[in-house]
């Protein structure tokens, strides 16, 4: 008679490090676990809570964040595994089990953080401690504003009413991103005529092969997925099919179907607005800043107009000449099918790629060839080690999720182990679009003292290989890898007490800098010549072709700091509403963000209905975080230009103040520690040509 199968939640793990055993975990484990997970809370609080002795920070604040051994958090772990699958691997049933569980787990967290006596027990330990080290402040000040902002100083009346909001905003914010996946994966543009495929390169046209054969078809399947829309819009010359695309892609859930995300969008920014206002705070933006480094809306704005100021003349500039180039093209080519040389949001791309080829000669494709994905795999890993001296071993051992995605171990420069890294590189049907950095463990230290080290994951939507040939990336997809890659250092480099404060748990205007910080290295000749070998050839990526990617780096850098700039100014504009939010959502996204708007609206287009970072992503209100950590993140690597991109004493300085320390200390004070003062704007005007860069 065979054993009982366990739950494999409910027992150790039994694999390399304690990593996730996905091969093993079922979809009925889930819910199983979860429940267990919300019972093994209960008790611990009610242990805390009826313990006879007086509060203290050690029998009430650390009794939960640090128990991690044996009794170990079970909600922690499933929620863990659940929720990054559920963005890099549903499906149906996952999708189902989410919709049942949210509402569960949010009661749950309520339950928690409205706890009367539990948090009468905070409120003592903050009030009367012991002598605490600054990271045990840290985490006691954390806990007890994490109570006061989740309503823990309000009435019954409030917390009943907070009780409903909180709930039905996490529904939504779930029900938000499950629509997006829908209907990203909906649309598909299928050419059976071979003349439709004029323009594009040969490594579209075989990716789009690959996608047909795949879906069962013939000819060729483009799709919304970045590694197909993307190239489909720059190269193609059927301006029709480009509309086309173009518009599947800016009206998604905003059609008349089960996916439509406009009413989701205005009662989210509805509730913010309301439990913020219960919570005593005029606006959700007030409330979302009092922790972060900009502080208030009004240095927000001030970023925001700042590099309105700074950049809006020369984005005129780049237009202009846009529109030249494409009046031009249309008088010595009509059969472009572009009738007049009024520039579209559709006609973009295609004109910004042939004027990069005028001025500098230089296509994404040309580059393509030097980027094989093994290869720049290769060169990050050869980066963190030149700078940090981390090394990465494959381990086949490990389980993952799906077959495209690789584990490694990660070894520090002492050859002790640091870190678990895994890596899933390509879109598929089950998985959101974009990149991000999650982790499955955090890195803390337990009670025997044992530095336990994080499990930390990157997921990317990068071009796949296909039958002919291996992936081959453009330079946008590898300062993607090395902006991901950046968050896990962040994560790998952890070294503090406490989970809840180590890694990436750090204010959300900060943790764009080590990511941003990366992407630097990307124009560098010094590293890119350390993996930029031609996949066929082995022959180097030419000094010419490095000469002109640094000569283009700064190539509408102004059109491009304008849509960030706008994509935070409609964030703010929702954050920053202090009655009921009543209009439509289209024509007001319109006028929120017209300031650094310079082409026409199209006013059957919405990007507020995609816009998952404020909407289901914690980037509400904190949507200039990118460009706040972009000031960061210039000013720092200017430090490195100074002493040499490779100089591994200021690399050392880099990890020791800001990488290891996670959400210890505030972060201005990190990054002054590391700069020697606090940053100005001016790296990163000079670096993108807007100041004049005297250092040369």
């Amino acid at each position: 008679m065979s054993e009982a199968r366990i739950n494999p939640f409910l027992e150790p793990y039994g694999t390399p490090h304690d990593t996730v055993p996905f091969n093993r975990i079922r979809l009925e484990d889930y819910e199983e676990a979860f429940m267990e997970g919300i019972r093994r809370d209960n008790e611990q609080i009610e242990k805390t809570i009826n313990n006879p002795e007086k509060p203290t920070f050690d029998n009430t604040i650390i009794n939960k964040d640090d128990d991690k051994e044996g009794y170990y958090d079970l909600l922690d772990r499933v929620s863990t595994v659940f929720f990054n699958l559920l963005s890099a691997e549903t499906n149906d049933e996952m999708d189902a089990l989410a919709q049942k569980m949210q509402p569960i787990l949010t009661q749950h967290a309520n339950d928690v953080r409205l706890n009367e006596r539990l948090f009468e027990r905070i409120k003592y330990v903050h009030r009367h401690h012991r002598k605490l080290t600054p990271e045990e402040k840290m985490l006691l000040d954390n806990c007890y504003d994490g109570f006061v902002r989740s309503g823990a100083l309000l009435d019954k009346e409030g917390k009943d009413r907070l009780r409903q909001l909180t709930e039905e905003a996490s529904m939504l914010s779930l029900q938000f991103s499950q629509n997006l996946l829908k209907e990203n994966k909906a649309f598909t543009l299928h050419i059976t005529d071979e003349t439709q495929l004029d323009g594009l390169p040969q490594t579209a046209i075989d990716a789009a092969a690959e996608e047909a054969r795949t879906l069962g078809k013939e000819g060729w399947i483009f799709t919304l997925d970045y590694p197909s829309y993307s190239p489909f819009m720059t190269y193609s010359t059927q301006r029709e099919l480009r509309r086309q695309m173009y518009m599947a892609k800016n009206t998604e859930c905003i059609h008349d179907n089960d996916c439509n995300n406009l009413d989701i969008c205005k009662r989210l920014i509805n509730l913010r607005r309301e439990i913020a206002q219960l919570l005593g705070y005029k606006t959700y933006a007030d409330y979302v800043l009092k922790h972060r480094m900009a502080g208030n809306v009004k240095s927000v704005y001030r970023l925001l107009y700042d590099l309105i100021d700074a950049y809006k003349p020369i984005a005129v500039k780049e237009r202009e000449e846009l529109k030249r180039l494409a009046k031009r093209t249309v008088l010595q080519s009509p059969s472009t099918l572009h009738p007049s040389p009024e520039i579209e949001p559709w006609d973009m791309g295609f004109y910004s790629h042939k004027l990069q080829v005028k001025k500098f000669n230089l296509d994404a494709e040309m580059l393509r060839p030097y980027f094989q994905l093994d290869k720049v795999i290769d060169g990050v890993f050869g980066l963190a080690d030149r700078l940090y001296g981390i090394t990465f071993k494959e381990n086949k051992d490990i389980p993952v999720y799906h077959p495209d995605v690789k584990a490694y171990e990660v070894f520090d420069k002492d050859g002790s182990y640091l870190a678990v890294f895994y890596a899933d590189f390509h879109p598929r049907k089950g998985k959101q679009g974009g990149a991000w950095m999650t982790q499955y463990q955090g890195q803390f230290i337990d009670k025997k003292g044992e530095n336990v080290r994080p499990h930390v994951s990157v997921v990317m939507n990068l071009t796949k290989p296909t039958a002919e040939k291996p992936a081959l990336l453009t330079l946008g997809e590898v300062e993607t890898f090395l902006h991901e890659f950046g968050h896990s250092l962040h994560g790998m480099f952890a070294n503090t007490r406490f989970e809840s404060l180590s890694g990436t748990n750090v204010w959300w205007d900060f943790v764009e800098l080590p990511s941003q910080f990366m992407e630097n290295f990307a124009v560098e000749k010094e590293f890119l010549r350390t993996f930029a070998f031609h996949y066929q050839t082995g022959e180097p990526l030419p000094d010419e072709l490095i000469r002109r990617i640094v000569r283009s780096r700064n190539f509408m850098v102004a059109t491009a700091c304008l849509r960030q700039v706008s994509f935070g100014l409609l964030d703010m504009a929702y954050y920053t509403q202090k009655d009921e939010f009543t209009d439509d959502i289209i024509p007001f996204e319109k006028k929120a963000w017209q300031k650094a708007i310079l082409g026409k609206q199209l006013p059957d287009t919405c990007m507020t209905v995609q816009f998952s970072h404020i909407m289901a992503g914690g980037y509400a209100a904190g949507y200039y975080s990118y460009k706040w950590a972009e000031v960061l993140d210039a000013d720092a690597f200017s430090v490195f230009k100074k002493h040499g991109i490779f100089d591994q004493k200021t690399a050392q300085s880099f990890r020791d103040n800001i990488l290891s320390k996670g959400g210890t200390e505030n972060p201005m004070v990190l990054y002054k520690r590391f700069r020697g003062g606090e940053p100005t704007i001016d790296a990163l005007l000079k670096r993108n040509g807007i100041k004049p860069n005297k250092s040369h």
